[in-house]
C-alpha cells in the first residue's frame, strides 16, 4: 500500500474525477449565463415596454434580429371600429340612404324605398347630376406631349412605356356635366422626381417632398416632418395638414378632393401634374393602415401605375413601384378615392378645365357619394362604402344622413384605424349631439396609438366642452396642442372656451 505524496495530490478546487474543471470556472460560466440571459430578457422588456414605436424601429434599423422579439399588440376590437347596434328606424334611415337621388351638390329626400334583400344596383331613381361616362372624346384638344418617356430611364420589357408623341391616344372619362373632355396617351411618364425612403411613421412629410421635388423643390423630409408632424409619435398626418404646407411652405400650390377615377388620374398625369393618393394598404406583416402613394406615369396596354412609394420604394431601375388599375382603386376607395393635386401657380387654368367639377369641394363629394352609394346598391355588407357615403355627405354638410351612413359602416365593420385617419365621422356626430359617440371612438383611438393622437384629443376636447365637462375639455385640447404646436383649430377651440 503505497502513500499518496504531496506531488501527487490533486490541486485544490479539482474533482477527484481526471481532467474535471475547477469548480469555480464552472459556476462561473453559470452566472456569466445567467447575466447574458437575464440581461437579453431584460432588453427585450425595455424594448417592448419603454421604448416608443419609433424608438423600436431604430433599434430594429441598426439590429435586425429583434424584429423577431417585437411584441405584436393583439388587433383590437375584434380588428374594427367600435361597433354599434342599429334599431329598426335607424337601420331603415341608413337603408333610404340606396335611393337618394342627387340633385346639383345636395342629396334630396329619397323617392323610392331599398330593402334590406337589395343585393344589386338599382334603378329605382335617377340622379339628376350624371357621374362621368366613358364618353368618346375628341382628338382635337390633345394634352401636352412635351413629356416624352427619357431613354434614361429603363423600364421592364414586359411593361413598355412609348414616348408620349408617339402613344396613340385613348378616350378618358367626361370628368364634368359641361363638356371638358380630353384625349390622353395611351401611355406617359413624368420625370425629375427625387425618391427618398421615409424615416420611421414619415410617409406623408415624405411622399409630398417627393412630389414637390418635381418643381426643383430641395427641402428634406426632416424638413416636412418638423412642420407637419412635430411629434415623432403622431400616427396621421391628412390631406389637408399636406396641402396646407405646401400653399404655407413653398410657391407651388395643392388642392385635394374626393371621388376621383383612375381615368382622371390618367388626365392628370398626362397633363403633367403630380399626383398624391392616400389609400388603404396591407403590408406584409402588418396588418391594414393608411398609406400615401405619388403617382408618375400610367400604361394602358398593362393596365398599370407606376408609384414612387417613400416605404416600397421606387422600382428596380427608377421606374416606380407596379400598382394594377383595379388593385390600386380597390385599395383607394378605402379613403373615398382621396387624391392630391399639386401644381404651379401658372397652370391652374389648365387644372381646372381638366377637373371639371371635381374643383368645386362639394361637387367632387357628390361624385363620391354616388359612386360609394352605387357600391353599396350592390353589396350592402360594404362597409368601406357605408363610410364614404358618410364622408361625402359630411363634406356637403348633411350631418345626419352622414351619421346614418357612418353608423351603418361601424355594424358592418371598418378597420380598426380608420378613424386615425378620417375624421369626417367625428365632425357628424358632434353636429347632430352626439358626443358620446365622439368621446367613446376617441377613447378608442388613443388606446391603440398610446395616447399619441392630436386629432382624437381635439375632437374629444370638443365634445368634453358640450356636455359641460370644461376641465376635462381643457386638458384634452392642451394636449392636442403640446402634440402639435401647429394645430391651429385645437387653439381656436381652447380659446373659445377659455373666452
Amino acid at each position: 500500500m503505497s502513500h499518496q505524496t504531496e506531488k501527487n495530490m490533486p490541486p485544490v478546487g479539482y474533482d477527484n474525477n481526471v481532467g474535471a474543471p475547477p469548480r469555480v470556472l464552472l459556476w462561473g460560466v453559470i452566472a456569466l449565463f445567467v447575466v447574458v440571459v437575464g440581461g437579453f430578457i431584460a432588453g427585450i422588456y425595455v424594448f417592448n415596454n419603454v421604448f416608443t414605436d419609433g424608438q423600436q424601429v431604430r433599434v430594429i434599423t441598426q439590429f435586425p434580429f429583434m424584429s423577431a422579439f417585437q411584441y405584436q399588440e393583439p388587433t383590437p376590437s375584434g380588428g374594427i371600429v367600435p361597433t354599434v347596434a342599429l334599431d329598426e328606424a335607424a337601420n331603415d334611415a341608413a337603408l333610404d340612404l340606396l335611393s337618394l337621388p342627387v340633385v346639383g351638390s345636395t342629396p334630396t329626400a329619397a323617392s323610392a324605398e331599398v330593402t334590406e334583400d337589395v343585393t344589386e344596383a338599382t334603378e329605382s331613381t335617377p340622379v339628376s347630376m350624371a357621374l362621368p361616362t366613358n364618353t368618346p372624346l375628341p382628338t382635337n384638344t390633345p394634352l401636352p406631349t412635351n413629356t416624352p418617356l427619357p431613354t434614361n430611364t429603363p423600364l421592364p420589357t414586359n411593361t413598355p412605356l412609348p414616348n408620349s408623341a408617339s402613344a396613340t391616344t385613348n378616350t378618358v372619362a367626361s370628368l364634368n356635366t359641361s363638356t371638358s373632355f380630353i384625349s390622353v396617351p395611351n401611355a406617359h411618364r413624368n420625370t425629375g422626381f427625387l425618391w427618398n425612403q421615409q424615416t420611421w411613421n414619415n410617409c406623408g412629410p415624405a411622399t409630398v417632398t417627393l412630389a414637390l421635388s418635381y418643381f426643383g423643390w430641395r427641402n428634406d423630409q426632416d424638413y416636412a416632418k418638423d412642420i407637419l408632424r412635430p411629434n415623432r409619435e403622431d400616427k396621421n398626418v391628412s390631406p389637408t395638414e399636406l396641402v396646407n404646407f405646401v400653399e404655407n411652405y413653398t410657391d407651388i400650390n395643392a388642392i385635394y378632393r374626393v371621388g376621383g377615377t383612375v381615368d382622371m388620374l390618367k388626365a392628370l398625369i398626362s397633363a403633367g401634374f403630380p399626383i398624391i393618393i392616400e389609400r388603404g394598404i396591407r403590408f406584409e406583416g402588418y396588418d391594414w393602415t393608411g398609406h400615401y402613394q405619388a403617382l408618375v406615369a400610367y400604361d394602358n396596354s398593362s393596365s398599370i401605375f407606376y408609384a414612387y412609394d417613400t416605404y416600397l420604394g421606387n422600382g428596380t431601375a427608377g421606374e416606380g413601384v407596379i400598382e394594377n388599375f383595379v388593385e390600386l382603386d380597390e385599395g383607394w376607395r378605402n379613403f373615398n378615392r382621396t387624391f392630391i393635386v399639386i401644381y404651379h401657380p401658372d397652370e391652374e387654368s389648365k387644372l381646372r378645365g381638366i377637373l371639371g367639377d371635381y374643383w368645386d369641394e362639394r361637387q367632387a363629394a357628390t361624385i363620391a357619394f354616388e359612386q360609394a352609394q352605387n357600391e353599396a346598391r350592390i353589396n350592402q355588407g360594404d362597409g368601406y362604402a357605408w363610410f364614404n357615403m358618410g364622408t361625402s355627405l359630411a363634406i356637403m354638410g348633411d350631418y345626419t344622413r352622414a351619421a346614418n351612413a357612418f353608423d351603418r359602416a361601424r355594424r358592418e365593420g371598418i378597420p380598426w384605424r380608420m378613424t386615425w385617419y378620417q375624421f369626417q365621422i367625428f365632425e357628424a356626430y358632434y353636429n347632430v349631439g352626439r358626443y358620446d359617440d365622439i368621446i367613446g371612438l376617441a377613447q378608442s383611438n388613443l388606446e391603440t396609438t398610446e395616447g399619441e393622437h392630436e386629432e382624437s384629443y381635439y375632437w374629444r376636447g370638443r365634445a368634453y366642452a358640450q356636455i359641460g365637462e370644461m376641465a376635462l375639455a381643457r386638458t384634452d385640447l392642451n394636449t392636442a396642442i403640446r402634440l402639435n404646436p401647429n394645430f391651429s383649430q385645437a387653439r381656436a377651440a381652447l380659446d373659445s372656451i377659455n373666452s
